[in-house]
Parts: structure tokens; sequence; C-alpha cells
């Protein structure tokens, strides 16, 4: 049962991420939550997990002419910045202090997400 729960899991993760929704959170959640494993480590499977979920959405979303690649490049180079920085930074952190910043930033981004749903309608009408 154990096994097709985390197959359950990992298919979700990968549905949400795929449509842009933040599937790692979904993942990191599960895994931290369900599973009892550390953080610092749901978040690496959780980036393995991501490269085939990535590669195979940009394929479909290429095929549909959904990416206008000359508009991602800032994108790309700021994320691997990031990535890059925040690799060091979280080398120095305890794995407590990750969940932390992990919350706030799911509670952030939840309210975001939901006050500008919010102006999208009123801008609507």
């Amino acid at each position: 049962m154990s096994t097709l729960i985390k197959a359950i899991a990992a298919f979700l993760a990968g549905l949400v991420g795929s449509m842009g929704f933040g599937g790692g959170g979904v993942l990191i959640i599960y895994l931290v939550m369900f599973t009892d494993m550390p953080q610092i480590k749901s978040q690496g499977i959780n980036l393995a997990f991501f490269i085939p979920c990535a590669v195979i959405s940009t394929i479909i979303y290429t095929v549909k002419k959904q990416i206008k690649y000359k508009d991602i490049y800032p994108v790309i180079l700021g994320g691997c910045i990031g990535a890059i920085f925040a690799g060091f930074f979280l080398k120095s952190l305890k794995s407590e202090y990750l969940s932390y910043i992990f919350a706030a930033f799911l509670i952030i981004t939840g309210i975001s997400t939901f006050l500008s749903g919010k102006k999208a309608k009123s801008n609507e009408e």
C-alpha cells in the first residue's frame, strides 16, 4: 500500500508541476509529513524528480507552440543564479530553519495567489 501511495503522490506532484502550479511543494510536503523524511533530503529528491517532468512538459508545450524561447532567457539566467546561491546558502542552514522558511514561502505564495485572484475577478467586472 505504501508504494501505491507514493506513486499517487508522485503522479499528483508531476501533474500539478507540469501545469506550473508548484508540484514540488506537493511532493516535499508529502515526503516530510507522511514519510518522516528530512526536509533537505526531500528537496533533493524533488529536484531529481523535477528534471524528467520539466523535460516532458517542455516538449509538450513546445509542440503546442506555447513557449516563446526568446522571452525565457532572462528567466533561465535568474533561475540558475538563484539555484547556485541557494545551494551554497542551504549547506550552512540547519534543517529546522529550512522547514520554517519553506512554510513561510508557502503561506506567502498562497496569500499572494488568493489576493491576485480577487484582483483579477474585480478587473473582469
